[in-house]
């Protein structure tokens, strides 16, 4: 993520993972935050789909 607008686009993104309860990205701290029963790697495949890198911290 380059800008807080990255940071809100990658929250849209992952709001909208099927089990997704609610999610946060902290553009500081280039950190998300997601409640649910979704899997990590449906998260990480939802964020590279949308052009940006993720992985399981």
């Amino acid at each position: 993520m380059t800008c807080s607008g990255c940071a809100r686009t990658v929250e849209r993104v992952l709001r909208r993972v099927p089990g997704v309860d609610n999610a946060t990205v902290d553009f500081d701290l280039g950190l998300a935050v997601v409640n649910g029963a979704a899997t990590p790697a449906a998260l990480i495949a939802a964020v590279e789909g949308a052009g940006y890198g993720a992985s399981k911290a």
